[in-house]
């Protein structure tokens, strides 16, 4: 997930990269990190889209597709409910 947060990725497709069922590679993976790996995944996606809205001139839609939201809007509300501001907002303070 880290080196494609773009994918698609599904907890069984996490699962079968680790070669393990869903249910012991999640319960794994929480016991280890200490959250679900979807949530995870939100989390990491927001980290990088926070650091190209700091560090690039890419538009807000760019970075929404390249952390994995196919949808500008959905990349800002999902932005927005991560950081407490928009990714614009993010862009301006940062």
């Amino acid at each position: 997930m880290h080196e494609d947060p773009a994918r698609r990725w599904t907890v069984a497709a996490l699962a079968a990269e680790a070669g393990m069922s869903r249910a012991a590679f999640a319960a794994r993976f929480t016991g280890l990190v200490g959250e679900p790996p979807l949530t995870y995944l939100t989390g990491w996606r927001m980290a990088l889209g926070a650091d190209l809205l700091r560090d690039t001139d890419m538009t807000v839609a760019a970075v929404a597709r390249t952390v994995g939201y196919e949808d500008p809007f959905a990349f800002s509300v999902a932005f927005k409910r991560a950081r407490g501001v928009s990714p614009s907002g993010w862009r301006r303070v940062r």
